[in-house]
This record gives C-alpha cells, sequence and structure tokens, in this order.
C-alpha cells in the first residue's frame, strides 16, 4: 500500500517522530516524489509511520501534500513550502539564530533585507519561547566598515549573472568617472564589500568593480558566453589575503616581531610555513597577491618586515617613506 489517505492523524507528535518528519519534507521539498515504502526504507522504519507522520503534516501542521498518479509520489502543491523553525531540533534553532546575526555583515546590500526576511519567516513560531533566544547578548558578531550597495545596483547586476547580459555603468575611478560595458562574470564578497569581477568590452581584459562605485546601471540585450570552466577561485592562487590577485606569484619571507599567536592560529596559504625565531616569527608562503600581502604586513607596522622578494621590499621601503613624510 502506498498511502492509507483515511488514516486518523497523530494528536500529538512524539519527539521521536520530530527528526523523521523533517526527513520527510526534505525528500518531498526536494522533488523527489517519494512514497511510503521508498521512505520506510530510507529511514529504517516501519510503513505505517510514516503515513501517521504524513497525516500529521497534512491535517495538523498544514503540509501541502498531495499525489502523483503518474510518478506514483508525493510532491508540495506549494512549490515553496518548508515545515516552521518550531519542530527543527536545539541545535538548528541556534544555527538559525546565529545565521540571523552573521547577516548583519551584509547590512547595507539589498541581499541583507532580503535574507533576513526569510530567515525570520522561518523563525516566527520561536518568537515566545524566550529561551530559544538567550544567545543574542552572549554571542555577538561585531559590526564592521562596510560599503552600501544601491538596491538597483545589486538588481541589475543579479538580473545580468542569471541571463548572461551585459550591462552598462557609470563607474567612479581614482580620477574621473567612466561610461563602461562589462560582461559580469562573478560576484565577490570581500572585507564587507561586493565586487564585480567581469570582462570589461572595450579594455577586452578581466577588471574588478566596487559596487559602491557604480551608479546608472543598466541592462542591455546583449547575450555573453562565459568561458568554459571559468571561476575567480581558480585565479587566487593558494593564498588567503583577499579577492585582489596578480599575474605572477611570489615566494615571500616576512619576520614578524612580538606576539605572533593570532597570526599562527589562521591559515594563511596552502604552503605556508612559520618558524619560530627569538624575537617573534619567520613567516614563508607563495602568492599572487602582492599587494594584498603589502597590506598585510603594513596593517602590523612597526613588527612586520619583508624578507623577500625583493619586489615586496621595495614596495614596503617606498610606502614606508611616504608615510614618513605624513609625520614631519
Amino acid at each position: 500500500m502506498i498511502y492509507i489517505d483515511d488514516m486518523q492523524p497523530r494528536k500529538s507528535l512524539p519527539k521521536t517522530a520530530i527528526p523523521r518528519i523533517y526527513f520527510i519534507d526534505q525528500e518531498i521539498a526536494a522533488e523527489k516524489y517519494p512514497n511510503a515504502p521508498s521512505l520506510a526504507n530510507k529511514y529504517e522504519t516501519s510503513i505505517s509511520s510514516i503515513n501517521r507522520d504524513i497525516a500529521y503534516m497534512r491535517d495538523m501542521l498544514g503540509a501541502p501534500i498531495e499525489w502523483d498518479f503518474f510518478k506514483k509520489g508525493f510532491f508540495y502543491s506549494e512549490k515553496t513550502f518548508r515545515l516552521p523553525a518550531a519542530y527543527a531540533t536545539a541545535d538548528d534553532l541556534l544555527a538559525l539564530g546565529m545565521a540571523k546575526n552573521l547577516m548583519d555583515l551584509y547590512r547595507n546590500t539589498p541581499i541583507h533585507e532580503a535574507a533576513l526576511n526569510l530567515l525570520e519567516s522561518i523563525s516566527t513560531p520561536l518568537k515566545t519561547e524566550k529561551k530559544n533566544d538567550w544567545f543574542k547578548d552572549r554571542i555577538v558578531i561585531p559590526k564592521t566598515a562596510s560599503a552600501s550597495v544601491e538596491k538597483n545596483t545589486w538588481d541589475t547586476i543579479v538580473n545580468s549573472l542569471r541571463e548572461n547580459r551585459v550591462i552598462n555603468f557609470l563607474y567612479k575611478g581614482t580620477e574621473k568617472q567612466s561610461v563602461r560595458k562589462v560582461q559580469p562574470y562573478q560576484l565577490l564578497f570581500d572585507q564587507s564589500a561586493w565586487y564585480l569581477f567581469a570582462h570589461d568590452e572595450d579594455r577586452g581584459e578581466m577588471r574588478m568593480f566596487a559596487l559602491s562605485r557604480m551608479t546608472d546601471v543598466s541592462l542591455t540585450d546583449k547575450k555573453f558566453i562565459i568561458p568554459r570552466g571559468f571561476d575567480y577561485r581558480s585565479l587566487e592562487g593558494t593564498s588567503y589575503f583577499g579577492i585582489f590577485y596578480g599575474i605572477k606569484t611570489y615566494k615571500f619571507n616576512i619576520k614578524i616581531t612580538g606576539d605572533s599567536r593570532w597570526i599562527t592560529e589562521r591559515i594563511w596559504a596552502e604552503d605556508q610555513k612559520i618558524k619560530k625565531i627569538d624575537d617573534g616569527i619567520e613567516f614563508s608562503f607563495t602568492s599572487n597577491q602582492i599587494n594584498k600581502v603589502l597590506d598585510f604586513i603594513l596593517s602590523l607596522t612597526p613588527r612586520a618586515k619583508p624578507l623577500a622578494p625583493k619586489i615586496l621590499i621595495d614596495k614596503w621601503e617606498d610606502a614606508i617613506k611616504e608615510a614618513a613624510k605624513l609625520t614631519g
């Protein structure tokens, strides 16, 4: 028997049934068109238990479960339906609440409102239970400086990514504002700011654009094709200093004095090596992100000094000289 439609639903849901209810919800929402025997086999339970669960979901939780006679399985007549978070585990609720806090990192971009509204709709059933938000004042995501993005800019870029369409916009550079026509490849997020990695049609090369500097963004009818297998992540090499990269890869060696625990506790590159010395550490790795590595060293001034390569030493010395002029 596939499903007993007139089976009386559970009057209450035992705790042992909660994980199974969510399993059924996931299988149906994934459009796998499961039936009672297949669900019972996957979850290693009885068909009668599955039938009671489905009846409970349909009649007590309002799940729009229907039967497809051709595919011989269940489906949701409302595609976006999912069970409310009130039936999740304690760990799930904690993760959900922390995710809402993390959304504050995106507060100046349109994605913040949309994502927060979605999380809010999922967690609405929890609001009457104060014990579920105990972490709000104990697990804190500090605010960081961020760059705001206009809603039209965000929406137009997202549409261009979805449809592979060229966009036009005005871009505020270091000296003047210029008209750009680009093929948007990927949106990147780095240090609380959004960037567009795109092929500039007029310049014939890949460029990085800060969304906060883009205005009058418009979608054209012109389509483009992204090169097969293209991915920004294949360009940034084996180090993790942010989204900006260079053409050449260097072997870096940096001396850092004083307390370096926060550096040694992190992974900065796949091949990083840290050697302890009398007054600190020597930190070596390979990277093509030379300007980001320079920013990293300057942020540690006066405790950090580049030892190699020469191009980094020269850039660092120039930056230190320029900084010294400000003290005069």
